[in-house]
């Protein structure tokens, strides 16, 4: 079956002499991998460009059920970015956002929210004028949400505590390592209910930033079943 649809390369890899694998997340399929001959031939039809990490795409393709790699008929851009590959910032968070969402995100079906969400926050972050040095924050925040374990409640004099275990703001100090203190709390509480907008109004020190990084991380850790290591955070502390 040819299908036509939208899409997010996760993932590039060389194959053969002239050829890659990427891995893209698709509006109509989900999490798909296609093989794209002749993409580093000196002549290639499609530019090497095309398929980097990060690229939102249009393709044309063959899809079979019985199958796990397909083949391209075309590949264009959808959009070209016009911030991204040029801002060091925008670069290590884009990034980082794709490696926790291609290590996050299994499905290979069909799943519209999640591909807008996605979709729409590379675009946002290739807009946006403003710092975005808390954007991966949010966008950790959000993607749980859309993988199922959104973070439950707020933090306040009651519940000053997160239980990353459990998902949600509590009373006392779970009887488990796994929990956030209160004063990372209390941030994570307006992380989370901040806006793309609003959340580069959020004042955090660099401390504080790596420490809820590390949080969301645990905390992704603690609710994906063998969830992989992630490497792209050590460029984002150093970036910023």
């Amino acid at each position: 079956m040819l299908i036509k649809t939208r899409g997010i390369v996760f993932r590039n890899q060389k194959y053969g002499e002239t050829s890659v694998i990427i891995d893209v997340y698709t509006e109509e399929k989900g999490l798909q991998t296609y093989i794209v001959h002749g993409v580093r031939k000196a002549k290639a039809r499609v530019s090497p460009s095309l398929v980097q990490v990060m690229s939102l795409i249009e393709l044309v393709a063959y899809s079979r059920d019985d199958r796990t790699l397909h083949h391209t008929r075309e590949i264009r851009p959808e959009v070209v970015y016009q911030s991204i590959p040029f801002d060091l910032k925008k670069g290590a968070v884009g990034l980082f956002m794709v490696e926790m969402a291609r290590k996050s995100i299994r499905e290979v079906e069909e799943n519209r929210p999640l591909f807008d969400f996605l979709h729409g926050s590379f675009l946002f972050l290739d807009q946006i004028q403003a710092s975005v040095a808390n954007f991966h924050l949010y966008f950790l925040c959000e993607l749980a949400a859309y993988l199922g374990f959104q973070p439950d409640g707020t933090a306040s004099e009651e519940t000053p505590f997160f239980d990353l275990q459990e998902g949600s703001f509590t009373s006392a100090i779970p009887d488990h390592s796994h929990y956030v203190g209160e004063a990372h709390s209390l941030l994570l509480s307006q992380l989370l209910a901040s806006t793309p907008e609003t959340v580069g109004g959020i004042s955090l020190s660099r401390p504080d930033r790596r420490a809820l990084l590390h949080h969301l991380m645990d905390f992704y850790r603690l609710h994906i079943e063998h969830f992989p290591t992630i490497h792209s955070h050590q460029v984002l502390e150093a970036v910023f």
